[in-house]
């Protein structure tokens, strides 16, 4: 695989201003790569010699097991990073750590942390490529963009037009926000649904239709993309009980066959909170491509390294 085309940003530190082309060129070489990954051998030396730091300061298995794997699938060296056992626990900057790191001449950081913005500070300190995993409730790229390859493999007609809905709590999302900005980017009509108190007040300017109904939003609805109530976020009661949410906007079986008769593609993100937003049911249905999200998940990862760093890494070695 040659490097013909490069990303016209150096760090992927959010979709908000990554043009059509630039999605559609990750996930172009996601699904080459997602060939190497039904291979026997499952690994190639694109990015042999190359140094990856994975610097997360918030908890993951998901995300942090799937940047891994994919670093090693483009047999990169890869360093994993714990803020429990780092120095920032003795009062060290962010700043001062990640540029201690980067003074061990790594070439590109994958970067976790609870305060938004914190990758885009990176990048405006160092000189490594930065690579966001997930910064607060701001942006999630990488998946906001294995969701769009996962929507892609079952409506491979395109994205124009297509009716996704987003339903939970938008307001903690980082999942939320990026797939908005690459939906609406690629042409898609963006729904949200959840609680009032769950619903960001000015998303609408964002060129979405909101709805406080998880009935209405079902109706019509190509794709549902079901989001965890992320309690550890919440500095406030945002609705009475966990069981009231579900009553209201819990996925359930019925709800799926009254009002969308004719089906309807199942995502979610990850972690699942079987019976809050979502029923067993409803996970493990024909209709339900969580688990292709995750292996998607390894393919999008590998197309962003091979896209950000293969071109500065690669020294005559090609895929």
């Amino acid at each position: 695989m040659e490097n013909e085309q490069r990303l016209s940003q150096r760090h992927l530190l959010g979709l908000e201003h990554y043009t059509a082309g630039d999605i559609r060129l990750i996930l172009d070489t996601a699904r080459s790569f997602r060939e190497v990954l039904d291979r026997p051998i499952k690994k190639v030396p694109t990015l042999r010699g190359a140094t990856v730091v994975n610097l997360f300061f918030e908890n993951s298995t998901r995300t942090r097991i799937s940047f891994e794997m994919a670093e090693k699938r483009l047999s990169a060296d890869t360093v994993n990073f714990s803020a429990s056992t780092s120095s920032t626990q003795k009062g060290e900057t962010l700043r001062d750590t990640a540029a201690n790191i980067e003074a061990m001449k790594i070439d590109a950081v994958v970067m976790r942390h609870s305060c938004p913005g914190a990758p885009g500070f990176l990048a405006r300190n160092l000189s490594s490529i930065i690579i966001n995993a997930g910064d607060g409730s701001h942006e999630h790229p990488t998946q906001a963009l294995l969701d769009l390859m996962s929507i892609e493999d079952k409506h491979p007609g395109g994205f124009k037009d297509l009716r996704v809905t987003l339903a939970g709590d938008i307001l903690h999302s980082r999942v939320a926000l990026s797939n908005i900005y690459a939906l609406r980017t690629l042409g898609a009509k963006v729904q949200v649904c959840g609680p009032a108190t769950l619903i960001p007040r000015a998303i609408g300017e964002l060129g979405v239709t909101v709805f406080n109904r998880i009935e209405d939003a079902i109706e019509g609805s190509d794709v549902l993309n079901v989001l965890r109530i992320q309690k550890e976020r919440h500095t406030a009661h945002h609705f009475p009980s966990v069981r009231e949410y579900h009553d209201r906007y819990g996925v359930t079986l019925a709800r799926l066959k009254e009002h969308a008769p004719n089906g309807i593609t199942i995502m979610h993100p990850g972690p699942i909170n079987r019976g809050v937003e979502i029923d067993s049911e409803v996970v493990d249905s024909d209709n339900s491509v969580i688990l292709d999200q995750v292996t998607n998940g390894v393919a999008v990862r590998m197309a962003v390294l091979y896209l950000l760093l293969g071109a500065e890494t690669v020294k005559g070695e090609n895929a």
